[in-house]
């Protein structure tokens, strides 16, 4: 399972490093004198490190079907937001997915360490992880994580690496940076800028701090007791990482409802389903490509859907203001099937259980993408008059009815 804070606190931690990269006081494309730092680039390479051999150890300590090799069988169906390539990768041969997962352990055990190698084994890295988080990309929708994963693994790359990307014409910038190289190997010796004293100071600055803050991540990835996803500071700059530490066997899923019928226990009162923009819903509505978009309420809805509502106190917030038809709250919606008319009187929400149907089977030919069938209540009928106290206490402000 993927924590929430995850992605957001890489993306901090990489933005940090991406201030020290380029110089300050210049907008020049190629500035003189200002090669990136060496300590910039191995703080990248060591962001990288840390968030793959966190996800490796945390899934070998966590989950016993990552041991097992098992653990494939499970994740194209239940992983947040499955995309439709994600419903054929979960058809795959029993072994194919050993294979897979052999494959995962391998990329976030053994290859970070590749870094530390030399420049070959260092490229090679940053090739594999790339591809690595590419394939991620293709099979799932997490979000703008894996792209994010990319960035730090460019780091693996030098200047000759990746020349060919570059044309030699003498106009273009490979032409100018191979000059200016040149002409600063002649002036070797050659008194320096004070800014570029100054940056030196800065940078060795930032490389002290980023091993100090690195201590506690050390022995967090060392530890039997590891956690992912946590910064032992307050700024978040240097992290502890980690994904799917567990994998769920089995597909829920909450459906929200709303009724327009007085009593929500009358057998003739009709419900009517709220459509989220990607999460499965309709067993006909084929799964979405979103990555690296962000549904962030959708993911939400993973999450509450193998926990409890009194959990997750947020969705009954949101049950009232679907029974308000609070725009700003329809926004993050697909589909309201109150559009146009008076708002619910009542919002219930229904727990069922999913799996994909089989390509070409009798559910599939059907045009159904999913199977499901109910578990029972998630969370019982109500509606504002009933949700007053409710909010008073949590000082929510009730919604008005529009």
């Amino acid at each position: 399972m993927l924590d929430r804070p995850g992605w957001e606190s890489q993306l901090l931690e990489t933005g940090f490093l991406g201030i020290f990269l380029c110089p300050f006081w210049t907008l020049s494309q190629l500035p003189r004198r200002t090669p990136p730092s060496r300590i910039v680039i191995w703080g990248y390479r060591w962001l990288i490190f840390r968030i793959m051999l966190g996800a490796g150890l945390i899934k070998i300590r966590g989950d016993r079907c990552w041991r097992e090799l098992t653990c494939m069988n499970f994740h194209y169906e239940t992983q947040p937001v499955p995309n439709p390539i994600a419903f054929y990768m979960h058809r795959s041969p029993w072994w194919f997915h050993q294979f897979e997962t052999l494959v995962n352990h391998f990329i976030e055990l053994v290859v970070p360490f590749f870094i530390f190698l030399g420049r070959r084994m260092c490229i090679l890295h940053g090739v594999l992880q790339i591809l690595f988080q590419v394939l991620l990309i293709i099979s799932g929708n997490l979000s703008f994580l894996n792209w994010l994963t990319i960035i730090p693994s460019l780091a693996c790359f030098d200047d000759a690496s990746l020349e060919f990307l570059f044309s030699s014409r003498d106009k273009y910038v490979k032409a100018r940076a191979l000059k200016m190289q040149k002409e600063e190997s002649n002036e070797k010796g050659a008194a320096l800028p004070y800014g570029c004293y100054v940056r030196n100071v800065v940078n060795v600055s930032f490389g002290v701090l980023i091993a100090c803050l690195s201590v506690p991540v050390v022995v967090n990835l060392l530890s039997s007791r590891q956690v992912m996803n946590t910064s032992f500071n307050p700024f978040r700059i240097v992290n502890t990482y980690g994904a799917f530490g567990s994998i769920t066997k089995e597909r829920t899923e909450v459906i929200i409802q709303g009724t327009s019928s007085p009593d929500p226990n009358d057998p003739a009162a009709v419900w009517e389903e709220y459509e989220f923009k990607c999460k499965p819903g309709d067993v006909r509505r084929r799964p979405c490509f979103i990555s690296p978009y962000h549904y962030r309420l959708d993911w939400l809805m993973w999450f509450a859907a193998f926990q409890t509502y009194e959990q997750n106190e947020w969705i009954i917030h949101l049950a009232g203001k679907l029974l308000a038809n609070e725009k700003e709250a329809l926004s993050l919606m697909a589909f309201n099937p109150f559009e146009g008319k008076a708002p619910p009187r009542w919002v219930r929400g229904e727990h069922f259980r999913y799996k994909f149907s089989q390509p070409g089977g009798k559910h599939a030919r059907d045009g159904k993408w999913w199977i499901r069938k109910r578990i029972g209540p998630y969370f019982p009928p109500v509606n504002l008059e009933g949700l007053r106290k409710y909010f008073e206490s949590h000082q929510w402000p009730l919604p008005s009815p529009n």
